[in-house]
């Protein structure tokens, strides 16, 4: 993958919408305020990361490691788009076999260095992020996991399932922690949920607090819509990497950019990051003076029932959080935020 000189403007490419307006959004004005939309030498955008889901419908083994290999084997007809990330469904090794589970001791020490260290190479061989599904052991307990590794195959942190199902608590697993862990990548900061705590709102939340940009979703089964109301009501991307059932890629309004299907066992798309969500009003009527600034190098969208706006930018030399601080633009949260904080002043 040549990422070279997109992943070397990360460092300096803003996270969300913290940034101040410099020298670098001032860059921007000459380079992307033509309307001409430019792009890193790779084609793509500094902080538009391709993301990958691998569905499981159709794969059964004897065993963890020959499911292992046909996992490594779908990812391989990815790795031409040239993923950023990849997701793997709810313990995904260790599903759809024809044999019986090893015990969850087994699974959760033997199994978990040799699958690891598979996916571990898979992702230093083809330069991307993975999150991989484990059972992993502390001080005596089992877990249902996802472990996260960079695109070096080194491990960079965990997610431990919060709410695990009766049957697994009932067979060993343990719930995880009741704060879920936000990971900062060379794209942005994304965090996880798995299967059950579709049912919770808890880590939704908390993630969305915490500034997750994407929630990757493993799971047993679909979601459906489930995924697309809580992409909308959380305002992030969300992507489900399934056993059975559709995966799929819910956008920050929860519309379905991306998904597998019948032909399709795996899905691979740009979700772009520099990205606001606006209430439209009363800053609609700033809309025609970024266009006429910027032309193609700013997208905006407005979904007029709902009175909700995405302004986007198309260039890699101009942040959104530049632009929205340029015309005094607030984003959604900011002006829902505001008016929470009057309505509790005055009721006192």
């Amino acid at each position: 993958m040549a990422n070279v000189n997109r992943r070397g403007f990360l460092s300096t490419a803003s996270v969300g919408l913290g940034s101040t307006l410099g020298a670098a959004a001032m860059g921007a004005t000459a380079a992307c305020g033509t309307g001409a939309v430019a792009s890193g030498s790779d084609g793509r955008l500094p902080r538009e990361p391709w993301v990958a889901s691998i569905s499981q419908e159709g794969l059964w083994a004897e065993n963890y490691e020959q499911m292992t290999e046909m996992f490594i084997e779908r990812m391989l007809e990815v790795t031409p788009l040239g993923p950023d990330i990849i997701c793997l469904p709810e313990t995904g090794p260790f599903a759809n076999l024809t044999s019986p589970k090893p015990s969850k001791a087994e699974l959760a020490e033997k199994a978990t260095g040799s699958v690891l260290a598979k996916l571990s190479e898979f992702a230093r061989e083809h330069n991307c992020y993975l999150w991989c599904p484990l059972y992993t052991a502390e001080d005596g307990r089992y877990y249902n996991s996802l472990v996260l590794i960079d695109r070096k195959g080194k491990v960079v942190g965990e997610y431990r399932k919060m709410h695990p199902t009766v049957g697994e608590c009932d067979s060993g697993i343990s719930p995880g922690p009741t704060v879920p862990p936000v990971f900062e990548t060379d794209f942005g900061k994304i965090g996880a949920q798995i299967c059950f705590d579709i049912e919770w709102r808890d880590g939704w939340r908390q993630l969305q607090a915490a500034g997750a940009e994407i929630v990757f979703w493993s799971s047993a089964f679909g979601g459906g819509k489930k995924l697309n109301m809580l992409a909308g009501i959380h305002r992030y991307n969300i992507v489900s990497s399934t056993i059975k059932g559709t995966s799929q890629i819910c956008d920050i309004v929860g519309e379905t950019v991306a998904c597998t299907g019948l032909w399709e066992r795996w899905l691979c798309a740009p979700i772009n990051l520099e990205r606001a969500y606006l209430h439209s009003w009363p800053f609609y009527r700033k809309f025609g003076e970024i266009r006429k600034k910027y032309g193609q190098a700013v997208r905006i969208k407005t979904y007029h029932e709902e009175e909700w706006s995405i302004i986007e930018s198309r260039c890699p030399d101009l942040k959104v959080a530049d632009v929205l601080k340029e015309f005094d633009i607030k984003t959604y949260d900011e002006v829902v935020g505001e008016a929470t904080d009057r309505q509790q002043q005055m009721r006192g």
